[in-house]
């Protein structure tokens, strides 16, 4: 939940979060990332995670990371999302460079234009559903918070499940809260980590077609990190990632 955490420390650093994109980066791009390297060293040695990523997705545009296990998929979405820092290269988001800006620059870029849906749901467990979806409105200071969280819910098929917590939940509806927290600030990037990979397969596929329908709705622009090729197979571009660099 560090995404959420640092969201709720920034609350008053909204405005002014660094550098801009430069005359010459694409600027049509959502998501620019300008070779990305990740290494870590220890007493063994250094271990290259990441080696020479490169690519652009533009707005509304739909992306699977595939790769075998290990291959750095993760860790390159994190990066993506400002979450973990690069050993070289940067991360443009919606014409930001991520990496220029300090910690707290980057929650508060997070929290106004990135959505998160994990494969754990990653929902507050002391919290009803409803509470749950009006969570980040309610840190970007949103006066309608309630009401535009309980038409998201009704719209991801759980407005007879305001009031529930989420051990009540099913993993699927789970998810669906997950997706309408997600959704519910209208995010310029929406970036998913293996969202159908604690669901059976009927469940997934209704998860699936429900964040391919909203994603839609709204023109985000989607990165999804999948192992199962048929969920890639409907996006629009697919990144294949082997032993860190882009295949």
């Amino acid at each position: 939940m560090e995404w959420l955490l640092r969201m709720t420390e920034v609350l008053n650093s909204r405005s002014g979060t660094g550098a801009q994109t430069p005359a010459g980066v694409a600027e049509a791009a959502v998501v620019r990332v300008e070779r990305l390297g990740k290494s870590v060293t220890d007493s063994g040695g250094t271990l290259a995670i990441l080696r020479d990523i490169d690519f652009s997705l533009r707005r509304g545009e739909t992306a699977a990371i595939v790769g075998a296990s290990g291959s750095g998929k993760s860790t390159l979405l994190s990066i993506v999302a400002g979450l973990d820092t690069p050993t070289q290269g940067t991360v443009w988001l919606d014409g930001q460079d991520l990496f220029a800006l300090s910690e707290d620059q980057r929650a508060a870029l997070r929290a106004q234009k990135v959505g998160f849906v994990f494969q754990s749901f990653q929902l507050m467990g002391n919290l009803t559903a409803l509470e749950n979806v009006m969570l980040p409105l309610e840190l970007a200071g949103r006066r309608d918070a309630r009401s535009a969280a309980t038409d998201m819910l009704q719209r991801v098929g759980l407005g007879q499940r305001l009031g529930h917590y989420p051990k009540v939940l099913s993993g699927g509806e789970q998810q669906r809260v997950a997706l309408a927290r997600a959704f519910v600030v209208r995010p310029a990037v929406l970036l998913a980590d293996e969202p159908t990979g604690s669901l059976d397969f009927a469940t997934g596929e209704t998860i699936m077609r429900l964040m391919f329908d909203l994603n839609r709705e709204q023109g985000t622009t989607l990165v999804l990190v999948t192992h199962d090729r048929q969920i890639a197979a409907r996006c629009e571009r697919r990144i294949t990632i082997e032993a860190g660099a882009m295949a």
